[in-house]
């Protein structure tokens, strides 16, 4: 029998120490989020806030978060199913849409602080690089960090899309412009007409016309929606231009339908699936045999009929 060497020792597990239960499940980069939520001591309780920042495969989430001991407290929210309201009822996850959920957190953010008009941000979207500056005689804008989680920071990202909505909406987001579409690394200049084409969803245009020439079968599969509501490559850019103006002119979230409570119990017991009494499994297990009975039934009497042939 061969001699295996151990290599985990005793003093190795006795050193082991199990990762929280979100790092094993992947969920939460601890070393990032450490230097996030750490607060200078002498600012005694004032929040740190972080824009948190999630994709989901049909929604994009944008939330203001502050951190405490007993947890975290969401200051305010945006979603991306909610901008159907405000005319984008369609690609509710590309750049375009996570830049118009930006502009929306951060509108909605203001007008909770009362600041919604003391900075406005970038009216007409340009895709020119800016940061939030003060106004004199005037609070200091509204700060947050941008929390990523476990997204890569690759160049061109839709993550950066919400950034930059956010930070064109009025709040001041530290951040440069090294990773928006339209950054040249040899050149180190935004090309600022090519980062508007995203926001406005010009690239999505340039895909459509595309398949128009190219695949039209394609372009009916891959834009169905955008069909059956008329919506050609030429209109996109009105629609979220449009869409941001509205943003502006209304951010609250629209509340919730208020449900009476047989409503919710109603909702609630949908999917339950009952128990059966033990008189009501019988029932349906001698149904069932009686309905296999009578499928069987007329098979085999075609059967003794072909023997009797023979």
């Amino acid at each position: 029998m061969p001699f295996t060497k151990q290599v985990k020792t005793p003093a190795y597990f006795s050193r082991y120490q199990t990762p929280y239960r979100r790092r094993r499940e992947g969920k939460t980069d601890y070393y990032a989020r450490k230097r996030l939520i750490t607060q200078h001591k002498a600012k005694y309780n004032s929040p740190k806030y972080r824009l948190v920042v999630r994709f989901t495969n049909r929604d994009i989430i944008a939330q203001i978060v502050s951190s405490t001991i007993t947890g975290d407290i969401v200051f305010t929210a945006a979603y991306a199913h909610e901008l159907p309201r405000y005319g984008i009822k369609h690609g509710l996850t590309n750049w375009a849409a996570a830049y118009a959920v930006g502009l929306l957190v951060a509108r909605r953010a203001l007008q909770k602080l009362g600041l919604d008009e003391t900075y406005v941000g970038v009216e007409e979207a340009d895709g020119e690089f800016s940061l939030t500056e003060a106004v004199e005689d005037g609070p200091r804008p509204f700060k947050a960090y941008l929390d990523i989680g476990l997204h890569r920071t690759t160049t061109g990202a839709r993550i950066f899309g919400v950034l930059k909505g956010a930070s064109d909406g009025g709040i001041y987001v530290p951040h440069s412009e090294k990773r928006y579409p339209g950054y040249d690394i040899e050149t180190k200049e935004l090309d600022a007409d090519l980062l508007r084409k995203y926001i406005v969803s010009g690239h999505v245009a340039e895909y459509m016309e595309t398949l128009i020439d190219d695949d039209e079968e394609k372009y009916r599969q891959v834009f169905k929606g955008y069909i059956e509501d008329n919506i050609e490559a030429d209109s996109l850019e009105d629609i979220y231009v449009d869409a941001h103006a509205a943003i502006r002119a209304d951010p609250s979230p629209k509340p919730a339908a208020n449900k009476t409570r047989e409503e919710y119990a109603a909702e609630s017991k949908k999917f339950r699936k009952v128990k059966l009494t033990h008189e009501e499994r019988a029932a349906k297990r001698a149904a069932k045999i009686a309905s296999l009975v009578n499928t069987a039934g007329p098979a085999e009497e075609e059967e003794e009929e072909v023997e009797d042939d023979e």
